[in-house]
């Protein structure tokens, strides 16, 4: 493990690397058409929405209760996270896990919790409508395979993070990627 080829200590790869993160991105910006698509309906734009196997409870659960908590509909606020998934993932370098550890945690926690979010969506639908969302499904199924690649890179800043407690280098500006701390911690 050198300092040099971007693999945090006692890994045996860089988590950081454009091969680890493009598949994410990529699955970000296909899940963000998939929500705006279904936004689009939920704000009137469509009068109909594309459901291959469910018959009508698409519509059912885009129109559903759950749907309308929020000031927004809830496929916008899923359109806005993967949007977010997108942008922090292709943000830096392939050693970001130590030159950017805000934009890693942020990207995690971006990743994270949407993957939570979709799950639940997922089990609501049939639990309180007595329906399936294909697309749901689909969007579901998107944050749920993004969120172990995202973690991992995570768990590397998390790992670096720690090391510059135990060094004693000041973790604030470790942190946010002050020049003047990097190269102190690996």
């Amino acid at each position: 493990m050198s300092n040099n080829d971007g693999i945090p200590p006692g890994w045996s790869y860089n988590p950081a690397t454009w091969g680890q993160r493009m598949p994410i991105i990529v699955l970000a910006l296909i899940g963000m058409l998939i929500a705006s698509y279904m936004a689009l309906f939920q704000l009137n734009v469509f009068s109909t929405v594309w459901e291959p196997f469910f018959g009508n409870d698409s519509r059912k659960i885009l129109t559903s209760a759950t749907s309308k908590i929020l000031p927004i509909p809830d496929a916008a606020l899923g359109a806005i996270g993967y949007l977010a998934d997108a942008v922090t993932g292709a943000i830096g370098g392939t050693r970001r896990w130590r030159t950017m550890p805000w934009i890693v945690i942020m990207f995690g926690l971006a990743v994270g919790p949407l993957g939570f979010i979709s799950i639940l969506l997922v089990v609501l639908q049939p639990v309180m409508y007595d329906a399936w969302c294909t697309l749901c499904l689909t969007s579901a199924l998107i944050s749920v395979i993004m969120i172990g690649p995202a973690m991992d890179e995570m768990l590397a800043s998390l790992q670096y993070m720690k090391r510059v407690k135990t060094a004693n280098v000041s973790m604030w500006k470790a942190f946010w990627g002050y020049k003047e701390v990097q190269g102190k911690v690996i």
